[in-house]
């Protein structure tokens, strides 16, 4: 009888192991408030996670470069970031770009995308990508192991 117990609790731990290791993937993520991809980063950041970037990854969602390691991270043929300034609500409901946000954001992001950026016009409200060879020198492509996710 002892034997199936702890047949069972092992396999109770290594589910729990392999799924505290799964790796995640963006594949169409528009963005939202900064301040909800700073907590969700930094979670998966926290359980090591490993983040795939196989498709868009755009406007705050590009907090994933700042918040998860390079060695964690990787991006596959299809991965596209796309970046542009901060903006937010007047009280009128219009929106403005948002400068004190716009520069804690650049101010985030790794020096290697820092100086892309500088070379694209910095960021302002108009949108640039990052994608094909340009962003494959700055991470690692996924390898098969990457591949084995969940969608994010």
């Amino acid at each position: 009888m002892r034997f199936p117990i702890a047949f069972l609790a092992g396999m109770f731990l290594l589910a729990s192991t392999l799924t505290s290791y799964a790796e995640v993937r963006i594949t169409n993520d528009r963005g939202g408030p900064i301040d909800y991809y700073i907590e969700r980063y930094e979670k998966l950041r926290a359980l090591r996670q490993s983040v795939v970037i196989d498709g868009l990854c755009a406007s705050a969602c590009t907090i994933v470069l700042a918040s998860i390691p390079p060695d964690d991270l990787c991006v596959t043929s299809r991965a596209k970031l796309a970046f542009h300034a901060a903006w937010n609500f007047a009280r009128n409901g219009s929106t403005f770009t948002d400068r004190k946000a716009t520069r804690m954001l650049y101010s985030m992001y790794p020096s290697p995308v820092q100086r892309w950026l500088d070379s694209h016009g910095g960021l302002t409200p108009r949108t640039v990508f990052l994608e094909g060879k340009p962003l494959h020198v700055m991470y690692r492509g996924c390898s098969r192991r990457d591949l084995a996710h969940r969608r994010l």
